[in-house]
């Protein structure tokens, strides 16, 4: 998951042949619509789920225990993202597939692998992960970050939930339907992305933008983040998916005055306008939005037996996700302590409920007031996919498989993923991760946290639901 601002910067265009070549100097061949060699027919059964679970959890550790830090800064990005994308491909070269690795830039590597349905008319599934993290300070770590050590069932690590147990797991499950002949209803793209963690300049979004064939005839894409449990009464659960991500934009706030010694206080003080105007921000709270994702959530949870009045810990997810946020991250003013500067600004980071673009701008100018400049800066728009598809359906059913009394609840993630850079080819993302953990177990207060964790039966579990929502979606 990212709420890091893309860089600004221009990718390096690969060749028109169909043989790539990345800049570490190795050469895949492809073709424009990669498929798998000689799949063989359909057996009865899934694949044998304790072996799945064992080396579904043997990858995540071996990914983990590579450290593709991301630190958003070209200077200080090793190879990490790119050891990972070929540990990956030998993973699936060894099963058949026809990878693809894709590396427009050196150390941001990315693979794709498509395994053929039963369903040339039902559109292609996405299924895709990132590789790459964000960076630790290993002074605030119980546990080694790279060293993917289990303690008491639970699995230490960076990537632990965000996000290389979904990679580990897409590469198990990707491995065995090669090996056992499994044939999914709908095609499958597995995809293993770099610099998520950076808005997916040279991941998703560059792939997007320069190889769109790799992604022909998907419609639906799953990814993070969701999945994981909720309680609800009676020792029940309810399963987050995200129908919805809000969009993402940024606005500038300058305050102008007239610059004065510091010895001689003004009225028109740049600086104090601006913190008033940051300080009014930090205050307010934008009304509740009405979107068909939250509508549906409030039907389904509260259906389901939920109190949207004690959320717990998950509160503050849902409520970010039904209005528009601004949150105040930086501020520049003057340089010199003797002078009263001419102008200050504020960058606000600004979280979109979709349908809310033009309206959050009309509710910020008010709420600074008329003193205060505002302009903005990138607008990267939200996305919402039906809350009540077919896909929807799958992993309900998929869910209850493993989880009787298990429900699957629509949200709107107030975040983005790798989904935003996909629905640019029309694809409709779900973030859906299934994770089963104790009722005090806060899976999304993990992401970026230090002692980043998560228990070993949870990743059992997502595994086995996974695998059966990839064969049946």
């Amino acid at each position: 998951m990212t709420d890091a601002p893309p860089p600004s910067t221009d990718a390096v265009e690969p060749g028109a042949s169909r043989t790539a070549e990345s800049p570490s100097g190795a050469v895949r061949s492809e073709s424009a619509h990669p498929r798998t060699r000689g799949t063989r027919p359909s057996e009865p059964g899934a694949p044998d789920s304790d072996a799945l679970e064992a080396e579904a959890l043997a990858h995540i550790r071996a990914l983990i225990r590579i450290d593709s830090v991301n630190t958003g800064e070209a200077s200080t990005i090793g190879d990490g993202e790119t050891r990972a994308a070929r540990y990956v491909q030998e993973q699936l070269d060894e099963v058949g597939y026809d990878t693809v690795l894709v590396e427009p830039r050196p150390g941001r590597a990315s693979v794709i692998a498509r395994l053929a349905g039963s369903d040339p008319d039902a559109g292609a599934l996405v299924a895709h992960a990132h590789l790459d993290v964000v960076p630790v300070d290993a002074s605030d770590w119980t546990y080694p970050p790279f060293g993917a050590e289990i303690h008491d069932g639970i699995l230490y690590g960076r990537g632990a939930v965000d996000m290389k147990d979904f990679a580990g797991m897409l590469l198990a499950i990707a491995r065995a339907f090669r090996r056992d002949g499994v044939v999914p209803r709908r095609d499958l793209i597995f995809a293993f992305f770099a610099d998520e963690e950076a808005g997916g300049v040279w991941g998703a979004r560059w792939l997007v933008e320069n190889r769109p064939e790799l992604f022909a005839g998907a419609t639906e894409a799953i990814s993070e983040v969701g999945g994981f449990s909720i309680p609800l009464p009676g020792d029940r659960r309810a399963y987050l998916v995200a129908t919805a991500e809000k969009g993402v934009t940024t606005a500038i706030l300058t305050a102008r005055g007239r610059a004065a010694h510091g010895s001689r206080p003004t009225a028109d003080n740049a600086v104090v306008r601006l913190a008033r105007a940051v300080a009014a921000v930090g205050e307010h709270r934008f009304p509740v939005e009405s979107t068909a994702t939250l509508e549906r959530f409030l039907d389904v949870y509260t259906r389901a037996g939920g109190d949207v009045d004690d959320l717990g810990f998950a509160a503050s997810l849902i409520d970010a996700g039904s209005r528009n946020t601004a949150s105040p991250t930086v501020l520049v003013a003057g340089g010199k302590a003797n002078v009263i500067p001419a102008s200050a600004s504020a960058t606000l980071d600004v979280r979109v409920v979709p349908g809310q673009a033009e309206a959050v701008r009309e509710q910020l100018a008010a709420v600074v007031g008329d003193d205060i400049e505002v302009t903005w800066a990138r607008d990267i728009p939200a996305i919402e996919a039906p809350a009540d598809g077919r896909l929807v359906g799958v992993l309900q059913d998929a869910v209850t498989a493993e989880d009787p009394d298990g429900t699957v609840v629509p949200y709107l993630l107030p975040a983005s993923t790798d989904n935003k850079h996909l629905a640019r080819l029309g694809i409709r993302g779900y973030g859906f991760v299934p994770l089963r953990v104790p009722a005090d177990f806060d899976v999304f207060g993990q992401f970026h946290a230090a002692d980043e964790r998560v228990p070993i039966d949870a990743l059992a579990f997502g595994t086995r639901v996974t695998a059966r929502i990839l064969r049946e979606a």
